[in-house]
Protein backbone atom coordinates (compact mmCIF):
# COMPACT_ATOMS: atom_id res chain seq x y z
CA UNK A 1 0.00 0.00 0.00
CA UNK A 2 0.87 3.38 -1.06
CA UNK A 3 1.98 5.49 2.15
CA UNK A 4 0.95 8.68 1.24
CA UNK A 5 2.59 11.15 4.44
CA UNK A 6 5.74 8.91 3.59
CA UNK A 7 6.10 10.21 -0.02
CA UNK A 8 4.88 13.94 0.69
CA UNK A 9 7.83 13.94 3.68
CA UNK A 10 10.45 12.79 1.42
CA UNK A 11 9.39 14.87 -1.37
CA UNK A 12 9.33 17.52 0.64
CA UNK A 13 13.51 16.36 1.88
CA UNK A 14 14.42 15.87 -1.80
CA UNK A 15 12.81 18.40 -3.42
CA UNK A 16 14.47 21.00 -0.82
CA UNK A 17 17.90 19.61 -1.28
CA UNK A 18 17.41 19.45 -5.56
CA UNK A 19 16.96 22.98 -4.89
CA UNK A 20 20.32 23.73 -3.78
CA UNK A 21 21.59 22.08 -6.72
CA UNK A 22 19.42 23.92 -9.38
CA UNK A 23 19.69 27.15 -8.33
CA UNK A 24 23.81 27.14 -8.22
CA UNK A 25 23.66 25.28 -11.22
CA UNK A 26 21.06 28.07 -13.38
CA UNK A 27 22.98 30.83 -11.48
CA UNK A 28 25.65 30.37 -13.43
CA UNK A 29 24.05 29.59 -16.92
CA UNK A 30 22.52 32.69 -16.36
CA UNK A 31 25.07 35.13 -15.25
CA UNK A 32 28.35 33.80 -17.05
CA UNK A 33 25.99 31.29 -20.11
CA UNK A 34 28.05 28.36 -18.94
CA UNK A 35 27.44 24.73 -18.37
CA UNK A 36 28.96 23.48 -15.36
CA UNK A 37 28.93 19.68 -15.67
CA UNK A 38 31.26 19.10 -13.01
CA UNK A 39 28.50 20.36 -10.55
CA UNK A 40 27.43 17.03 -9.67
CA UNK A 41 31.20 16.56 -8.61
CA UNK A 42 30.65 19.56 -6.36
CA UNK A 43 28.30 17.80 -5.01
CA UNK A 44 30.08 15.00 -4.04
CA UNK A 45 32.89 17.24 -2.77
CA UNK A 46 30.96 18.63 0.13
CA UNK A 47 30.12 15.39 1.10
CA UNK A 48 33.48 14.13 1.08
CA UNK A 49 35.07 16.84 3.28
CA UNK A 50 32.49 16.53 6.03
CA UNK A 51 32.80 13.02 5.83
CA UNK A 52 36.65 13.31 6.28
CA UNK A 53 36.82 16.15 9.12
CA UNK A 54 34.11 14.39 11.12
CA UNK A 55 36.15 11.06 10.94
CA UNK A 56 39.27 12.78 11.87
CA UNK A 57 37.13 13.95 15.14
CA UNK A 58 36.56 17.40 14.58
CA UNK A 59 32.72 16.97 14.84
CA UNK A 60 29.67 17.78 12.46
CA UNK A 61 30.10 21.49 12.97
CA UNK A 62 33.15 21.70 11.34
CA UNK A 63 32.54 19.60 8.44
CA UNK A 64 29.64 21.94 8.03
CA UNK A 65 32.30 24.39 7.62
CA UNK A 66 34.38 22.05 5.33
CA UNK A 67 30.68 21.20 3.36
CA UNK A 68 31.11 25.11 2.65
CA UNK A 69 34.72 25.73 2.07
CA UNK A 70 35.95 22.75 0.17
CA UNK A 71 33.49 22.95 -2.85
CA UNK A 72 33.53 26.72 -2.78
CA UNK A 73 37.48 26.82 -2.82
CA UNK A 74 36.80 23.86 -6.16
CA UNK A 75 34.54 25.92 -7.97
CA UNK A 76 36.26 28.86 -7.34
CA UNK A 77 39.34 26.96 -9.05
CA UNK A 78 37.45 25.63 -11.74
CA UNK A 79 36.22 29.18 -12.88
CA UNK A 80 39.80 30.46 -12.67
CA UNK A 81 41.20 27.72 -14.04
CA UNK A 82 38.37 26.67 -16.97
CA UNK A 83 35.56 29.26 -17.20
CA UNK A 84 37.76 32.73 -16.89
CA UNK A 85 40.45 31.71 -19.54
CA UNK A 86 37.48 30.31 -22.35
CA UNK A 87 34.68 32.57 -21.85
CA UNK A 88 35.08 32.43 -25.12
CA UNK A 89 33.73 28.88 -25.74
CA UNK A 90 31.63 27.57 -23.70
CA UNK A 91 31.80 24.21 -25.31
CA UNK A 92 34.86 23.98 -24.28
CA UNK A 93 34.15 25.35 -20.98
CA UNK A 94 32.16 22.37 -20.57
CA UNK A 95 34.13 19.51 -21.82
CA UNK A 96 36.80 20.59 -19.53
CA UNK A 97 34.25 20.76 -16.46
CA UNK A 98 33.40 17.14 -17.68
CA UNK A 99 36.51 15.92 -17.70
CA UNK A 100 37.11 17.34 -13.78
CA UNK A 101 33.90 16.01 -12.61
CA UNK A 102 35.23 12.91 -14.05
CA UNK A 103 38.97 13.19 -12.09
CA UNK A 104 37.07 13.89 -8.76
CA UNK A 105 34.73 10.90 -9.20
CA UNK A 106 37.80 8.33 -9.88
CA UNK A 107 39.93 9.84 -7.26
CA UNK A 108 37.43 9.72 -4.81
CA UNK A 109 36.53 5.94 -6.18
CA UNK A 110 40.38 4.92 -5.84
CA UNK A 111 40.90 6.44 -2.38
CA UNK A 112 37.50 5.00 -1.20
CA UNK A 113 36.39 2.17 -3.13
CA UNK A 114 32.64 1.50 -3.55
CA UNK A 115 31.34 1.59 -0.47
CA UNK A 116 28.86 4.49 0.44
CA UNK A 117 30.19 6.20 3.64
CA UNK A 118 27.92 7.83 6.55
CA UNK A 119 27.87 11.14 7.37
CA UNK A 120 27.09 12.06 11.09
CA UNK A 121 23.05 14.01 11.30
CA UNK A 122 24.06 17.60 12.92
CA UNK A 123 21.09 17.19 14.76
CA UNK A 124 19.93 13.91 16.79
CA UNK A 125 16.38 12.26 17.25
CA UNK A 126 12.90 12.28 15.68
CA UNK A 127 10.11 14.24 15.28
CA UNK A 128 6.57 12.35 14.60
CA UNK A 129 4.83 14.27 11.37
CA UNK A 130 1.83 12.34 9.96
CA UNK A 131 2.33 9.21 11.84
CA UNK A 132 5.92 9.04 10.06
CA UNK A 133 9.02 9.37 12.72
CA UNK A 134 10.84 12.32 10.54
CA UNK A 135 14.69 12.88 11.54
CA UNK A 136 15.40 15.89 13.00
CA UNK A 137 18.77 16.09 10.80
CA UNK A 138 16.09 16.08 7.91
CA UNK A 139 14.09 19.08 8.81
CA UNK A 140 16.75 20.89 9.35
CA UNK A 141 17.78 20.48 5.65
CA UNK A 142 14.08 21.66 4.78
CA UNK A 143 14.59 24.70 6.73
CA UNK A 144 18.56 25.82 6.14
CA UNK A 145 17.37 25.13 2.08
CA UNK A 146 14.65 27.58 2.83
CA UNK A 147 17.14 30.29 4.89
CA UNK A 148 19.22 29.66 2.10
CA UNK A 149 17.12 30.56 -0.40
CA UNK A 150 15.53 33.54 0.87
CA UNK A 151 19.00 34.84 1.83
CA UNK A 152 19.82 34.31 -1.65
CA UNK A 153 16.55 36.22 -3.02
CA UNK A 154 17.23 39.04 -0.56
CA UNK A 155 20.59 39.24 -1.55
CA UNK A 156 20.59 39.18 -5.31
CA UNK A 157 17.12 41.99 -5.11
CA UNK A 158 18.36 44.14 -2.53
CA UNK A 159 22.65 44.31 -2.37
CA UNK A 160 24.81 45.92 -4.41
CA UNK A 161 26.54 43.26 -5.60
CA UNK A 162 23.38 41.24 -6.25
CA UNK A 163 22.13 43.56 -8.39
CA UNK A 164 25.25 44.01 -10.20
CA UNK A 165 24.85 39.81 -10.94
CA UNK A 166 21.18 40.50 -12.06
CA UNK A 167 22.97 43.37 -14.78
CA UNK A 168 25.31 41.09 -15.84
CA UNK A 169 22.92 38.11 -16.05
CA UNK A 170 20.68 40.86 -18.33
CA UNK A 171 23.13 42.20 -20.87
CA UNK A 172 27.29 41.74 -19.49
CA UNK A 173 28.06 44.07 -22.05
CA UNK A 174 25.65 46.88 -20.72
CA UNK A 175 26.61 45.87 -17.00
CA UNK A 176 30.34 46.23 -18.38
CA UNK A 177 29.89 49.87 -19.75
CA UNK A 178 28.19 51.21 -16.16
CA UNK A 179 31.32 49.80 -14.14
CA UNK A 180 30.08 46.29 -13.06
CA UNK A 181 33.27 43.74 -14.00
CA UNK A 182 31.40 40.59 -15.62
CA UNK A 183 35.02 38.38 -14.37
CA UNK A 184 34.32 39.31 -10.48
CA UNK A 185 30.59 38.49 -10.87
CA UNK A 186 30.94 35.74 -12.61
CA UNK A 187 33.52 34.18 -9.92
CA UNK A 188 31.11 35.32 -6.89
CA UNK A 189 28.32 33.13 -8.61
CA UNK A 190 30.53 30.41 -9.23
CA UNK A 191 31.33 30.45 -5.26
CA UNK A 192 27.83 30.12 -4.38
CA UNK A 193 26.46 28.11 -6.71
CA UNK A 194 29.36 25.49 -4.89
CA UNK A 195 28.24 26.82 -0.90
CA UNK A 196 24.88 25.95 -2.31
CA UNK A 197 26.06 22.09 -3.63
CA UNK A 198 28.38 21.58 -1.12
CA UNK A 199 25.83 21.94 1.16
CA UNK A 200 23.61 19.98 -0.65
CA UNK A 201 26.33 17.05 -0.67
CA UNK A 202 26.29 17.46 2.84
CA UNK A 203 22.57 16.70 4.03
CA UNK A 204 22.54 14.03 1.10
CA UNK A 205 25.68 12.08 2.50
CA UNK A 206 24.12 12.14 5.66
CA UNK A 207 20.15 11.24 4.54
CA UNK A 208 21.44 8.81 1.91
CA UNK A 209 25.39 8.04 2.41
CA UNK A 210 27.91 9.37 0.55
CA UNK A 211 29.36 7.29 -2.74
CA UNK A 212 32.20 8.21 -5.58
CA UNK A 213 29.29 8.46 -8.01
CA UNK A 214 26.85 10.35 -5.61
CA UNK A 215 26.63 13.55 -7.94
CA UNK A 216 25.03 12.09 -10.85
CA UNK A 217 21.75 11.59 -10.26
CA UNK A 218 21.47 15.30 -9.02
CA UNK A 219 23.47 16.69 -11.35
CA UNK A 220 21.03 14.82 -14.49
CA UNK A 221 17.64 16.00 -12.42
CA UNK A 222 19.47 19.74 -11.72
CA UNK A 223 19.51 19.64 -16.20
CA UNK A 224 15.50 18.61 -15.91
CA UNK A 225 14.80 21.04 -13.48
CA UNK A 226 16.15 24.12 -14.61
CA UNK A 227 14.61 23.53 -18.18
CA UNK A 228 11.50 23.01 -16.95
CA UNK A 229 11.66 26.38 -14.87
CA UNK A 230 13.54 28.27 -17.86
CA UNK A 231 17.47 28.28 -18.48
CA UNK A 232 18.91 30.93 -15.79
CA UNK A 233 15.37 31.67 -14.02
CA UNK A 234 16.05 30.89 -10.23
CA UNK A 235 12.50 31.16 -9.58
CA UNK A 236 11.86 28.68 -12.00
CA UNK A 237 14.37 26.27 -10.52
CA UNK A 238 13.04 26.49 -7.13
CA UNK A 239 9.40 25.68 -8.34
CA UNK A 240 10.45 23.17 -10.65
CA UNK A 241 12.79 21.23 -7.81
CA UNK A 242 9.71 20.67 -6.30
CA UNK A 243 7.87 19.43 -9.01
CA UNK A 244 10.72 17.20 -10.42
CA UNK A 245 11.62 15.96 -6.52
CA UNK A 246 7.82 14.81 -6.48
CA UNK A 247 7.76 13.40 -9.15
CA UNK A 248 11.36 11.55 -8.19
CA UNK A 249 9.72 10.31 -4.91
CA UNK A 250 6.43 9.32 -6.10
CA UNK A 251 7.99 7.27 -8.92
CA UNK A 252 10.79 5.27 -6.87
CA UNK A 253 8.19 4.75 -3.67
CA UNK A 254 4.70 3.84 -5.50
CA UNK A 255 6.18 2.24 -8.48
CA UNK A 256 9.66 0.97 -8.92
CA UNK A 257 12.67 2.23 -7.23
CA UNK A 258 14.60 0.98 -10.38
CA UNK A 259 13.29 3.75 -11.95
CA UNK A 260 14.99 6.51 -10.29
CA UNK A 261 15.96 9.41 -12.76
CA UNK A 262 13.29 8.28 -15.03
CA UNK A 263 10.45 11.25 -14.31
CA UNK A 264 12.88 13.86 -14.63
CA UNK A 265 14.36 12.79 -17.87
CA UNK A 266 10.67 12.42 -19.50
CA UNK A 267 9.62 15.69 -17.90
CA UNK A 268 13.09 17.08 -19.85
CA UNK A 269 12.36 15.54 -22.96
CA UNK A 270 8.61 16.98 -23.16
CA UNK A 271 9.38 20.67 -21.79
CA UNK A 272 11.98 20.48 -24.91
CA UNK A 273 9.67 19.47 -27.04
CA UNK A 274 6.42 21.88 -26.33
CA UNK A 275 8.10 25.02 -24.09
CA UNK A 276 11.53 24.86 -24.74
CA UNK A 277 11.71 28.10 -22.60
CA UNK A 278 10.47 26.28 -19.66
CA UNK A 279 8.40 27.72 -17.10
CA UNK A 280 9.48 31.20 -16.54
CA UNK A 281 12.17 31.35 -19.07
CA UNK A 282 15.39 32.80 -18.83
CA UNK A 283 14.73 35.25 -16.10
CA UNK A 284 17.16 35.51 -13.59
CA UNK A 285 16.70 39.32 -13.60
CA UNK A 286 12.93 38.34 -11.84
CA UNK A 287 14.94 36.08 -8.96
Amino acid sequence: MVDVANILINGVVISSLYALVAIGFTMIFGVGGTINLAHGAVITIGAFAAYYVTTAGFGIWAGVFAAIAVPALFSVLLYKGFAERRSDNVIVVMILTLLASIVVEEVIRIVEGSQPRAIPTLVAGNTEILGNAVQNNLLVAVVLSWVLIGGLFAFINYTSTGKAILATSMSPRGAALVGIESDRINLYTWAIAGVLAGLAGLFLGSYQTANWAMGREPLILSFSIVVLGGLGSIRGSLVAAYVIGFLEVITTSAIDPRLSGLAGLVILVLVLLVRPEGLFGRELAEA
